[in-house]
């Protein structure tokens, strides 16, 4: 296979959620994933949200790399779908990967290990430790609290605007997804590079 277009790292719930507008979201994302001859980095496992962003990449050609700590993989939760199944020994050793082998981050709505991987890749960003974009989708309103939350840190002064103005938010998945490859500096198949 040749290289891909664009490598984007998708975090989300290993669950599929009680809305149905989650899970076809990240279907929609994988297909977009796919048929834009990009990547999927993902946590590796076949559940939830995370399953049907991989599964919908892997039908639409795209290419799939899962990375999943060994504590999961006996747990039956590994996908053995991808086309590269990294299983590693620590979190650490997952969330450095799957940073590494990524040009964007994209959260989609997701439980306590999304928001973990959100504000850690974030983090790293704010401490010059990367420079790749980071999304979150608030899709259906799902991150509304947490983002009155983060401003409301801004008035208190233990955060500042540039800090939010590291993260691109955005309701759709694809255009969110379109803003970070963009910005990364890559060119999916049938999109043009902003100038």
């Amino acid at each position: 296979m040749s290289t891909p277009a664009f490598s984007l790292c998708v975090y989300c719930g290993s669950r599929p959620g009680v809305d149905p507008q989650h899970a076809a979201a990240a279907q929609a994302l994988g297909q977009w994933i796919g048929s834009r001859g990009g990547q999927l980095v993902y946590g590796g496992g076949r559940n939830g949200l995370m399953g049907l962003t991989a599964q919908a990449t892997h039908d639409a050609g795209g290419r799939v790399v899962g990375v999943i700590p060994t504590s999961l993989v006996e747990r039956e939760w590994a996908n053995h779908d991808c086309n590269e199944l990294l299983v590693v020994e620590t979190m650490h050793e997952r969330k450095r990967i799957m940073a590494e082998r990524s040009d964007a981050f994209l959260a989609l709505p997701g439980g306590i290990g999304t928001f973990e991987e959100f504000f850690e890749v974030w983090t790293w960003r704010q401490l010059g430790y990367h420079d790749k974009p980071v999304g979150l989708l608030n899709l259906g309103g799902y991150y509304d609290a947490m983002l009155t939350f983060l401003n409301g840190s801004v008035r208190e002064g233990f955060m500042n605007d540039g800090q939010m103005d590291l993260i691109r938010v955005d309701t759709n998945p694809i255009e969110l997804a379109e803003q970070l490859v963009q910005a990364a500096g890559c060119a999916p198949e049938g999109i043009s590079p902003q100038l």
